[in-house]
């Protein structure tokens, strides 16, 4: 027997609906790439999209269709986020960061049909139309100077397209399951894989990040996402805001602590969303023009490890509750929040933020399980590490025109991570490493994430990493890297004798090599691939 409920398919589109009919004068502000601030409402995005959606149809997008993107956070950006995928086409949105052969793969692999893309980018759009298989270019701003780049000359103006297409639009209806929005994965060896979304997972992924113990939207709230609108949707925060109906602040291409810090400041932003690089930048700027964020009230990170000392920072110095989650671009991505429980209130800082430090319990409709080598599950005891598999309504079962039967990734009916984790009795996830970047010393595991968090703890080091180099006898054992602090020079020996106190013996790096920067990849985190490839030959002192 069925239960006797309305059969209404969870659309993109009714998202937008909802933010313009209850919050349509709530604003949306973004910085333009020239610097300018443009303010808008919900119910302005929610006119400009239906514009938008003519606007594509008349160029031949149809359902299906893929429509890229190579642009910031904007409110263009944002027309397009519902725009595209409203009217059944699908958004693929680009990562600038992508080398030229990474890019020419993912537009040939998702054989888009128009690409739009901010002036920043004209270049990388100029190298698209070089591939031969987009049909039409369209420039957000600063039509002229793209129309001048060779192979663009023919390139559409954004808003003189918009404007000229009717706002009588009508979302049209249709399958729930239907494909949303493509993004494809980066920093992975190989070709990037493509994980493609559907309308209705993404609805789903809406409703739990929006929760109040996940991240707690709310229509009361000022919410700035720096996490790229390039890469898995924003967290899907654009989608998770218009569904509170709460305001919204778009930061264009300055991700700077100065700038940043303005439109906080200017907007009176209660919540930040970003990876741990952001906040470090932000923090530095912070300190040294002698201010602290006064209207802030959480920060959630996310994209990798956050070290500890970066929490204690934000929450004793600027008041504001940092929220530590964990997630990927094929779990669409949040997959754990970190929230104390009722029973952590009576435990003394130290003790809080040790459970802080890891990357939270599984939000409602995922689930998390850890294996051994063998395959074997293993129990949560928060002392056994093992490989991390997750599944869920919005986590991917295959990549995109990749549907192997046999990918070792999905086996199972569960999607292999690539990390390795502790679950504790309280279910508690913690990262420990990335399986390719777990050092394996005499046949036993040290976490470089927590070398990392150690050496981070030390006043002068900005950034930390740590690597495994060949070792004779051991097969393998830990360099650690480190980054001074702007202005600061660092004592090894007192930076040695600190580590001392934070870690076991036999964890303990054989070397310290001080290093300018460490490379970073398309979403902040750092390229460990290329740190080895660096020191391979790296000779660890006997």
């Amino acid at each position: 027997m069925y239960g006797l409920m309305m059969d209404r398919p969870l659309l993109i589109s009714s998202i937008l609906d909802f933010a313009e009919r209850f919050h349509s004068a709530t604003e949306v502000i973004s910085r333009e790439v020239d610097g300018s601030i443009h303010r808008t409402t919900w119910g302005g995005i929610a006119r400009r999209a239906r514009q938008l959606a003519n606007a594509l149809a008349a160029l031949g997008v149809r359902a299906g269709d893929r429509v890229a993107t190579i642009a910031w956070n904007n409110h263009r950006h944002l027309e397009l986020y519902f725009a595209v995928s409203g009217m059944g086409a699908i958004l693929h949105t680009i990562n600038p960061r992508l080398s030229p052969e990474q890019l020419r793969y993912v537009v040939h692999h998702a054989e888009d049909t128009v690409l739009v893309f901010d002036s920043t980018f004209t270049k990388l759009a100029a190298l698209a139309a070089s591939f031969g298989v987009v049909k039409h270019f369209v420039a957000l701003s600063e039509h002229a100077a793209a129309s001048a780049e060779p192979g663009l000359a023919g390139a559409l103006d954004y808003d003189t397209i918009v404007q000229a297409a009717s706002a009588d639009y009508e979302w049209p209806t249709f399958d729930e399951r239907t494909a949303s929005s493509l993004c494809y994965t980066s920093g992975t060896s190989g070709d990037p894989k493509g994980v493609l979304y559907s309308h209705r997972s993404t609805v789903l992924h809406c409703y739990a990040v929006a929760q109040a113990d996940t991240l707690g939207l709310s229509a009361r709230d000022v919410t700035l996402p720096v996490v790229p609108m390039f890469h898995v949707n924003a967290w899907g925060v654009p989608y998770a805001i218009a569904s509170v109906g709460g305001k919204l602040v778009l930061p264009g291409p300055g991700l700077d602590g100065k700038s940043l810090l303005e439109l906080i400041e200017h907007e009176q932003v209660s919540c930040l969303l970003g990876v741990p690089t952001v906040w470090m930048n932000l923090l530095g700027h912070l300190h040294a023009v002698g201010k602290r964020l006064t209207t802030v009230q959480k920060i959630t990170i996310g994209g990798s490890a956050c070290p500890p000392s970066m929490i204690e920072a934000l929450e004793k110095e600027h008041g504001a509750r940092v929220i530590h989650a964990w997630g990927m671009t094929e779990t669409s991505p949040v997959g754990t929040v970190n929230m104390l429980l009722p029973k952590h209130a009576l435990l003394d800082d130290a003790a809080q933020l040790a459970i802080k430090a890891k990357q939270g319990r599984p939000v409602f409709g995922i689930e998390l399980r850890l294996i051994d080598e063998d395959g074997e599950v293993l129990p949560h005891d928060g002392q056994r590490s093992g490989h991390l598999q997750v599944r869920g309504p919005w986590v991917a079962s295959a990549y995109f025109r990749r549907e192997d039967a046999h990918d070792p990734a999905f086996t199972d009916g569960w999607f292999d991570t690539g990390d390795i984790a502790t679950i504790d009795p309280d279910s508690y996830m913690q990262i420990t490493d990335r399986a390719k970047d777990v050092i394996k010393s005499g046949g036993e595991w040290i976490s470089s994430i927590d070398l990392e968090n150690a050496a981070m703890s030390f006043p002068g080091v900005a950034q930390a990493a740590a690597i495994g180099v060949a070792h004779d006898k051991w097969q393998e054992r830990p360099l650690l890297l480190v980054v001074p602090a702007p202005g600061k020079t660092l004592a090894l020996e007192a930076l040695r004798q600190h580590l001392e106190t934070k870690l076991v013996k036999w964890w303990m790096p054989d070397a310290i090599e001080i290093i300018e920067a460490l490379p970073l990849g398309a979403t902040g985190k750092v390229l460990k691939r290329e740190l080895r490839k660096r020191f391979a030959s790296y000779q660890l002192p006997q």
